[in-house]
């Protein structure tokens, strides 16, 4: 709620004419003046690319050289768009990467890079089977778009699985041996029974 209808929606009449006539002409002045708002601000608000009209999200789209691809859903566009300049300017480091995965709601993500065994120019993204599985486009494309240069990609699947562990308690007992050798000094062997 902007400030302009929070004024709009204090505004009061006295008690003497806070009935009848008076009171519905200050309905209808309401209702009027945020219609006129509504007016006054539609320009204003079509360069925000989370709420303008889905021509001139087109046009925003083109101009941050975004594309729209196969399948896309419209809220996940507007996103894309609306975070473009952010998301270019954090394209270049690993904390960056990861801040777009969950900028654009994709959720857990992690990166390794010159991993022991693997050539140095490839980079492990990390993500959940379910991440891969809903987003597979998306994915591609943001490592298309704002992927390193002269970088390959591989996608590693983390799967979670539920693990149950039981502890109990086990009385033992600790015994110490000690043990001669013929001519030579003390020597100790330690032994445990659990």
């Amino acid at each position: 709620m902007t400030d302009f209808v929070k004024k709009l929606a204090a505004l009061a009449l006295p008690f003497w004419m806070d009935n009848g006539e008076p009171k519905k002409l200050l309905a209808a002045a309401r209702k009027w003046w945020a219609q006129v708002y509504q007016w006054v601000t539609w320009p204003v608000s079509q360069f925000d690319p989370l709420t303008c009209a889905e021509p001139l999200l087109n046009l925003i789209a083109y101009d941050r050289d975004i594309t729209r691809f196969n399948g896309e859903p419209l809220a996940l566009f507007r996103k894309r768009v609306a975070y473009a300049f952010v998301n270019a300017g954090d394209a270049g480091s690993v904390e960056g990467f990861i801040a777009i995965f969950q900028r654009l709601g994709i959720g857990y993500v992690e990166l390794l890079e010159r991993q022991p065994g693997i050539d140095w120019d490839v980079i492990t993204v990390r993500v959940t089977d379910s991440q891969v599985a809903s987003n597979t486009q998306l994915m591609i494309q943001i490592i298309r778009q704002y992927g390193r240069t002269c970088r390959r990609y591989q996608f590693e699947v983390i799967t979670v699985q539920g693990l149950a562990i039981r502890a109990g308690w086990d009385q033992g007992e600790y015994v110490c041996y000690p043990a001669r050798l013929a001519g030579t000094q003390a020597a100790t062997t330690f032994s445990a029974s659990l």
